[in-house]
């Protein structure tokens, strides 16, 4: 063993050149050099990139499915938007859903959330230009998805197009009654203006 080291490590009177570069070297090649401290540290290896492996995941991902089944419910209610179809966007709310469209606008239960919704696709034809997910955030039986949107109104009286772009952040839950198993229980809208 080299000067200043012990089988338990450095000895307390070590000197700096036995910890040097060159020194810390030379220990290592004598130690592999045996086949024990070989097969430990190949032991101490697996273990620790077993452990990282399992630990480094998101476990706020959300599996596969629960991904997919997510995103088939944001492109159904989009695509019920473009056909103005209240029924199949109010098929993925949950009955107690709470919505903050603006401000000023706090709308709770199904019910409300309806009656606004149909007054809105009474006026405008809604159709989304964009929406980008941000972030999403899964745990147990609740999803919370964060997203920019782009929105392009066009009033049915013949009035000019609008763009209305922001930021939503909704929070589903598994609602068996939801096509998809998803449905939305609260939504915060942020406008970019």
């Amino acid at each position: 063993m080299p000067d200043g080291l012990s089988a338990d490590g450095p000895s307390p009177d070590v000197s700096s050149k036995a910890l040097a570069p060159r020194n810390l070297c030379k220990i290592y090649l004598r130690a592999m050099k045996n086949k024990h401290i070989r097969a430990l540290l190949a032991t101490v290896i697996a273990a620790a990139a077993a452990v990282v492996g399992c630990s480094s995941g998101n476990k706020y991902a959300g599996s596969k499915g629960d991904r997919e089944s997510l995103e088939k419910t944001g492109e159904a209610i989009r695509a019920a938007f473009a056909r103005g179809d209240i029924d199949t966007i109010m098929a993925y709310h949950h009955p107690d859903v709470i919505k903050s469209l603006q401000y000023n606008k706090y709308l709770v239960g199904r019910e409300a959330v309806k009656a606004d919704l149909s007054n809105t696709l009474r006026d405008f034809h809604l159709e989304f230009k964009e929406h980008k997910v941000e972030n999403t955030f899964f745990q147990d039986d609740t999803a919370e998805e964060q997203s920019v949107f782009t929105i392009v109104g066009t009033p049915k009286n013949g009035g000019a197009p609008f763009l209305f772009k922001g930021r939503a952040l909704v929070i589903y839950v598994r609602y068996r009654e939801s096509p998809t198993g998803w449905a939305s229980i609260r939504e915060i809208i942020q406008p970019a203006s």
